[in-house]
């Protein structure tokens, strides 16, 4: 039965529903692709899958707008998965258990993908309403934005007539987007060598932090599980004998880490001088974290005697290190445009594998050569220790347009309808805007979307009201380009 039936707009969470019922993760969105073809056909409109599995699907101007440019609206079929820790979901095969919470919509213990589900649902209630008045429309879904943009990056996208380009993969409503940075994936990678080793085990935590989006929240200074283990092994590493036997934190290179898990031995005298250490690096992080992550832990259980396999001392030495020394962060931000972040960086995921230790980092930067700078850190890096580095999906930051003759109408129509202006800014954020306006020459790009919180966690919600205000201003805003 639907959770959602009732809510406003009828159709708009209707779709949203059906595609949240859908695994569609970042590197699964064939589903939701299919999802969007199968609507297609239903629908008797025009459309087209590629490799990546993007889709497109065209309807035609409705009467009285033959003549208006075409209009594309574009979201990302993709979502992050994040879970909290307890929670048993398979985001590879299962569909999302929606909450209607009085104006808030979530998923129980899991992300909830509005980010950006809700341009999808947006779109297809667009495509699926003849009482709409509307130029040619192209809905453009693309797939595994949130890993880097990769489905944009490879689309052809020289069968696309729009030169006008609404993307819904905002986050605050009122907020007009009309820049944003460039980024890129980057992976640090070390050779890692085992032995059998025996002694006391211990499981050491570092969890309850915030987390949250890499681009929009970076610059709330909030902790990083997987630097703050880093920390927390270096600094145990000057004061007693570990071996290190797991290391894993992070689901997403484009999320805040919330929480990192390592696996110690120790020889059985050091019992009580490891838990004395662990309390004290509690307590320091509880008090550096205070504001930004009042819930920060550090947690230990002691698991008795064993043997297993843990790092060589060489392999610890080098992750421990590099772990120490690679930036995080913002480590710029914009001397022209108050409060912009330009440059960052965040170590999203790491892992300790049988042959080899990785660190994935999400690099972002509104000045190309200072992304291509900090990849080259990290490359020195991880180089000089005798491991290798990866970068990947690449995409360019999108260029503020001067002249904009969509940016203009939206403005207009939303102090008609709302009676303020909204604001218009760029942003630190990666959007696929950058990707379409560098295939695209001259294309007019603006990026909104309804109020949602807390997205890329397990705490995401979504403004229902929010939807309803966007969606309808959407309409508005399709009826007035002619």
């Amino acid at each position: 039965m639907s959770k959602l039936i009732n809510l406003e707009p009828k159709k708009v969470f209707r779709y949203f529903e059906e595609l949240c019922a859908i695994p569609h993760g970042s590197g699964n969105t064939k589903g939701a692709s299919d999802y969007c073809m199968e609507f297609a056909k239903e629908h008797r409109l025009t459309a087209w899958q590629d490799e990546a599995w993007n889709a497109v699907i065209v309807k035609e101007a409705s009467a009285g707008y033959e003549d208006a440019p075409t209009v594309i609206l574009q979201g990302h079929l993709d979502m992050v998965c994040e879970k909290e820790a307890d929670n048993p979901i398979d985001f590879a095969k299962d569909g999302l258990d929606l909450i209607v919470e009085g104006d808030l919509l979530s998923a129980n213990g899991t992300t909830l993908g509005g980010d950006d589900g809700i341009a999808v649902a947006m779109a297809l209630a667009i495509l699926d309403d003849e009482s709409i008045a509307h130029p040619r429309l192209e809905c453009v879904f693309t797939t595994d934005e949130e890993i880097g943009l990769l489905g944009a990056n490879a689309m052809d996208m020289s069968s696309l007539q729009g030169k006008r380009l609404i993307n819904i993969d905002s986050e605050l409503e009122g907020i007009f987007t009309v820049s944003c940075a460039g980024g890129m994936r980057s992976k640090c990678i070390l050779p890692a060598a085992y032995e059998a080793v025996e002694g006391l085990s211990f499981r050491i935590a570092v969890e309850g932090l915030l987390g949250g989006h890499s681009g929009m929240e970076i610059h709330k200074e909030r902790g990083n599980s997987n630097i703050l283990m880093g920390r927390l092994l270096c600094e145990l590493s000057r004061e007693l004998d570990f071996r290190l036997g797991a290391l894993d934190g992070g689901l997403m290179d484009n999320a805040i880490p919330r929480r990192t898990e390592a696996q110690i031995y120790i020889g059985g005298d050091k019992e009580k001088q490891l838990t004395e250490a662990l309390r004290k690096w509690d307590a320091v992080y509880k008090k550096e974290y205070s504001s930004s992550d009042p819930e920060v832990t550090v947690s230990f259980e002691a698991e008795g005697r064993k043997k297993g396999k843990a790092l060589k001392a060489e392999s610890a030495s080098k992750l421990l290190y590099l772990l120490h020394m690679v930036p995080n962060g913002v480590q710029r931000n914009s001397m022209e445009i108050p409060d912009l972040v330009q440059t960052s960086l965040n170590l999203g995921t790491l892992k300790l594998m049988e042959e080899e230790a990785y660190l994935v980092f999400s690099v972002r930067s509104s000045v190309e050569t200072e992304k291509e700078a900090l990849g080259s850190r990290l490359r020195h890096c991880v180089e000089f220790l005798g491991g290798t580095y990866e970068e990947t999906g690449s995409y360019p930051g999108w260029e503020y347009k001067k002249d904009s003759v969509l940016r203009d109408t939206m403005v207009r129509i939303y102090e008609k309808l709302y009676g303020e202006k909204p604001q218009v800014e760029a942003i630190h954020a990666g959007l696929e805007c950058g990707i379409f306006s560098g295939k695209l020459k001259g294309l007019d790009c603006v990026s909104i979307g309804p109020n949602m919180y807390d997205i890329h966690t397990p705490k995401e919600r979504l403004s229902i009201s929010s939807v309803k205000r966007v969606y309808e201003f959407v309409l508005e805003v399709l009826k007035e380009l002619h």
